[in-house]
């Protein structure tokens, strides 16, 4: 398809970017420690650590994976926390001394550690001590070498870091007790800082993450993201936003898990390549911790899934905070709701941008303009060096606004999925295109409109029914707070379209809500079944998980 996008590009966003810029990840936090060596880096827990910093414990980290563990270019470290200071600093130790990092969601049950662990091949782990009962029930059937215990304080000065360590364990009793015994995180750093590092030359084609699916068409794949993957990704990140930045001036809140693609990849990489200040956001369920935290910076930019821009635009200290120095909130992982964008609006002044990005492309694939000044009910358009495709089941490729596959290709497109050729083969075609598994639409500007996931249709008298559009209708009722749609088997008409929905308004019945919907859709889109419930099911990130409710 003609690049019919190029001409909606904002006037400042190159169309395409230089690769040979940088060899590898670690290259972008050296390149940001000499640009911005006392500019704030990252910050959690009331404190800070600027560049300098960052890149020093960084390093001290790397030089005790070669020195004392023996890890060499190649090996692989999980990481298994959630957004504390912790995180940056063994990821980009892990990555100035080449070795692979595998994301783990701390959230795992042992079954899911466990495939996690043998199918990466992991040597060594990061935990958070307060997930470590979860390790010891499978810590014998996995060929880990090395566990490296770390605690939510540790890396607060003394005695702060007492303080809270001793809360968490001892009186708010967050931590189970567990037998797994390892090195401590504050004891690595310490004696890493008299050791040598020895640089590594990392390349393009090295893997830089295994990053692994989500699991919901079986088991959980490690997507294999080579260095060249996340740096092409960042790049075209950067490029797309770039202008709209003041290179070492932006702060961004990072309520998402940085083992999260998408956190990953903008939040702590492309900000970090801006000098910018990552504020992480260890439990944004707290919506009073976190909007306490909120309040304590004057933030430039967020990025969340839907259900977090929700859950602030329905919550008092949200509304109550100074939004002047708000520019940009971006949002990806699931469908923003036209509902959920204008409540944020009318709080923030500014819409959410949606943009577009799977594990197995870095993640992004597309974004909506940043200099739009509402919600568009799009994904966007493609980023530079960004080819795409909308498909037919013949695999033949389909015209504007025709909905077929969405199919992608450029450098930010996974190198395989490890040890698993066969699925590789499922979903990347022999040109290097990869099939998303979502069904879109593309219009005559280039703007792609994601119309639901293949696997979620729902087929109505044979009727193509997406759950997306449901949900945006249902939404728009001001007694609902969330709701997801699903198909149910039905005898008569193979399936109808069922809702389940959580109350804003007490007084909501399903009466209403039938109405409502008949207002908005044709007959066999509305909703015969509707359950009302306290909350709906959630995936690490905040997003609605379809799969249980059909379950």
């Amino acid at each position: 398809m003609e690049a019919v996008w190029f001409k909606q590009y904002p006037e400042a966003v190159e169309k395409s970017i230089d690769l040979t810029q940088y060899n590898n990840l670690a290259e972008i936090l050296a390149e940001s420690a000499q640009l911005y060596p006392d500019n704030p880096a990252v910050s959690n827990l009331g404190v800070t650590l600027n560049y300098t910093e960052l890149d020093k414990k960084a390093t001290d980290f790397a030089a005790y994976l070669q020195n004392e563990l023996g890890l060499d270019k190649g090996d692989k470290l999980a990481l298994m926390m959630p957004n504390l200071l912790q995180y940056p600093i063994a990821l980009y130790g892990a990555l100035k001394a080449g070795i692979v990092v595998v994301n783990v969601n701390p959230l795992y049950t042992p079954r899911e550690l466990k495939h996690q662990l043998n199918d990466s091949g992991a040597d060594a782990i990061v935990i958070l001590e307060n997930f470590a009962l979860t390790l010891e029930e499978v810590i014998d059937e996995v060929k880990l070498k090395h566990v490296i215990l770390t605690q939510i304080g540790d890396a607060c000065p003394q005695p702060k870091r007492f303080i809270v360590n001793f809360v968490v364990k001892y009186l708010k009793k967050m931590v189970p007790k567990h037998s797994v015994s390892g090195i401590k995180f504050t004891e690595l750093l310490a004696k890493g800082a008299s050791l040598n590092f020895k640089p590594v030359a990392v390349t393009h084609s090295d893997t830089a993450f295994l990053q692994y699916t989500g699991g919901t068409t079986g088991v959980s794949k490690g997507a294999v993201l080579s260095h060249k993957n996340m740096v092409a990704n960042v790049l075209q990140t950067d490029a797309w936003m770039r202008p709209f930045l003041q290179l070492g001036k932006e702060t961004i809140i990072t309520a998402l898990p940085l083992y999260h693609i998408f956190s990953l990849t903008v939040n702590c990489l492309l900000f970090s390549k801006a000098g910018g200040h990552s504020v992480l956001i260890t439990n944004p369920r707290d919506m009073k911790d976190f909007c306490k935290t909120l309040s304590q910076h004057a933030f430039t930019t967020i990025t969340g899934v839907n259900t977090l821009f929700n859950g602030l635009a329905n919550t008092d200290a949200f509304k109550a905070l100074d939004f002047q120095h708000l520019k940009l909130a971006i949002g990806g992982g699931m469908a923003v709701q036209q509902s959920v964008s204008d409540a944020w609006q009318k709080i923030t002044g500014i819409p959410i941008l949606e943009g577009y990005g799977l594990t197995e492309t870095s993640p992004v694939v597309s974004m909506n303009p940043l200099d739009a000044t509402e919600y568009s009910g799009t994904i966007g358009l493609p980023v530079p060096n960004t080819d795409v495709q909308i498909r037919d089941e013949d695999n033949k490729e389909l015209g504007f606004g025709e909905a077929g596959e969405l199919w992608i290709k450029g450098p930010q497109v996974m190198e395989a999925y490890l040890n698993r050729p066969e699925e590789t083969a499922k979903v990347i075609d022999v040109d290097g295109w990869l099939a998303t598994g979502d069904m879109a639409t593309i219009d005559e500007k280039g703007y792609l409109r994601i119309v639901d996931r293949k696997k979620d249709m729902i087929l109505v008298s044979g009727f193509n029914v997406y759950p997306n559009e449901i949900e945006d209708v249902v939404a728009l009722h001001s007694g609902v707070l969330e709701v997801a749609a699903i198909g149910e088997p039905d005898e008569v008409k193979g399936e109808v379209v069922k809702i389940f929905v959580v109350k804003k308004d007490p007084d909501l019945t399903k009466k209403d809500l039938i109405a409502h919907c008949r207002e908005h859709l044709t007959g066999y889109k509305i909703p015969k079944l509707v359950e009302f419930r306290d909350d709906l099911p959630k995936s690490n990130v905040g997003k609605i998980l379809r799969k249980e409710l059909r379950q």
